[in-house]
């Protein structure tokens, strides 16, 4: 009897811990659930308000500039411009993403689609001008093709149009699944999110963003620039060359390094959406790595600042009136080539 009775004991022991264990389980997710709510509520308004400030500053000289030197902008400026507008429309979405980190959407299903359109809007841009500017590079100094003219700058703004339709085009998706909705996860607050009517939509909408807003685009730059390093490896102005394109190359590696993260993550969890994995976990990393790629939208001028010599003398001259001055030798500045290059114009838009 006392064996017997020992059994029992220990096994309901072993149930108690059991259920304990699942109610702990359960009551730890549900508090990183409310800390990491409490985080970005605090967390993501500031770092959106410094980066709307940052950026509309940023973004804004660099239209002054291009504005002032409209007369003699090449192809690379002008993809430039369009790159800058994007930059612009999508940080003034960021205080609308900020509301919803402290009270939830607000806004109506309405402003929810274009808050979320024009994010895909700039960074299918984004990603596109620089593929283009890529491309006009390996043309003009591989194969010293003009893929545009001088003499034609409608040729290239027009190139531009037909981007930012495409662009509109891939965003039909979220025009049509994008609604304001309670999230009984988060505390029935409302969010902005894609809701799906089938699983296989879910993932043909993910599949179109992957491949044609990430992997195709980088496959062609990596080519692109691969070809055009190994040109000027053998080229007679190998070192002019080389300063002349290492603007657009930063462009692109912040690009990639703001931007990359949030595609990881964003591909891991297409992979594991069918499964059963932690919600809070997931729905914090893609937070966390969708406000890095928002956070590029103000890196550009700054590169531009650091690494573009001409523009930042020109920028300086703008500035002169305010007692700004140049530290350093001056650059001597060629009306033909780029406001972004420190070198002489190498081809007709060798304005890196």
């Amino acid at each position: 009897h006392w064996i017997l009775l020992t059994f029992i004991f220990m096994d309901n022991q072993s149930i108690n811990q059991s259920e304990c264990g699942l109610s702990c389980f359960l009551y730890s997710a549900e508090a990183s659930k409310e800390s990491s709510m409490y985080f970005d509520s605090i967390f993501i308004p500031v770092l959106y308000s410094l980066a709307l400030v940052v950026g509309l500053v940023g973004n804004g000289l660099v239209l002054v500039v291009l504005w002032k030197k409209r007369t003699s902008l090449n192809v690379t400026d002008t993809f430039i411009l369009h790159l800058s507008l994007a930059d612009i429309l999508l940080l003034l979405t960021l205080p609308f993403w900020a509301v919803e980190a402290v009270k939830g959407w607000i806004f109506g299903t309405s402003l929810c689609k274009l808050t979320g359109a024009l994010f895909k809007i700039n960074f299918y841009c984004g990603i596109f001008m620089l593929s283009c500017i890529s491309l006009d590079r390996y043309l003009s100094i591989v194969h010293a093709v003009q893929m545009y003219s001088r003499k034609k700058p409608m040729v290239t703004h027009c190139c531009c149009l037909m981007v930012w339709l495409f662009c509109l085009l891939l965003t039909i998706p979220d025009w049509i699944f994008l609604v304001a909705t309670e999230d009984t996860r988060r505390q029935d607050k409302t969010e902005c999110v894609s809701f799906y009517p089938s699983d296989s939509w879910h993932l043909a909408t993910r599949l179109l963003y992957h491949i044609l807003g990430f992997i195709l685009p980088a496959l062609i730059m990596l080519f692109c620039y691969y070809h055009i390093l190994k040109r000027l490896q053998h080229g007679s102005q190998c070192m002019q060359k080389k300063r002349a394109i290492r603007v657009i190359v930063t462009l692109v590696l912040a690009f990639f390094i703001s931007w990359t993260p949030y595609n990881i993550t964003l591909i891991i969890d297409t992979i594991q959406s069918n499964k059963t994995i932690n919600l809070s976990n997931q729905t914090s990393s893609l937070t966390a790595t969708s406000t890095l790629g928002y956070l590029h939208c103000c890196v550009n001028p700054v590169l531009y600042a650091f690494v573009g010599v001409k523009f930042r003398q020109h920028l300086l001259d703008m500035l002169k009136p305010l007692g700004f001055t140049l530290m350093g030798p001056a650059v001597l500045v060629s009306r033909r080539s780029s406001l972004w290059s420190e070198s002489v114009d190498t081809s007709h838009t060798s304005a890196f």
